[in-house]
């Protein structure tokens, strides 16, 4: 009788445990802890398991998901004003996230930058120089508009 290999170590029932604990938001570290195997195991068996690997992802994304629904559904409700208020300032940080006193807004460096531009062109009377600045101002101005890098993701 020929054996047929190494028995895969998730099976049904410890994909289907893992599946739930990420489901409530818990960590791949987490889920590979309780049912005894390396996280690597659990990215390993979803890159030779489709099905696996999205079911995988569904389940990952099912507890933001849940979160954010809840949220929604307190927003409608007067009484709940706070839980709009908390999605306006995550989702618009540059208009409704809080601000210490000394911190300013990427707008209000722009405004600097172009009343800096407007005292370069008064006051520096040689042409050549003048412009020479007002392009490396208008070079550090349009980095402003580039959009920071999106964090990465760890699901371990």
């Amino acid at each position: 009788m020929a054996t047929r290999g190494r028995q895969p170590v998730l099976d049904e029932i410890k994909q289907r445990e893992i599946l739930a604990i990420l489901t409530v938001g818990c960590s791949r570290r987490a889920a590979a802890r309780y049912v005894g195997c390396a996280v690597s195991t659990i990215q390993n068996t979803a890159e030779r398991d489709q099905r696996f690997a999205e079911k995988l992802r569904r389940a990952e994304n099912q507890h933001e998901l849940t979160y954010l629904r809840n949220i929604q559904q307190a927003a409608k409700k007067p009484q709940y004003w706070r839980a709009a208020a908390w999605v306006l300032e995550r989702v618009f940080p540059e208009k409704y996230a809080r601000r210490g006193p000394e911190v300013i807004t990427v707008d209000q460096i722009r405004q600097v930058l172009a009343q800096f531009a407007e005292i370069i062109v008064v006051e520096v009377p040689v042409a050549k120089y003048r412009q020479k600045i007002l392009s490396r101002l208008e070079a550090l101005t349009r980095s402003l508009y580039r959009s920071p890098q999106p964090e990465a993701t760890d699901h371990e």
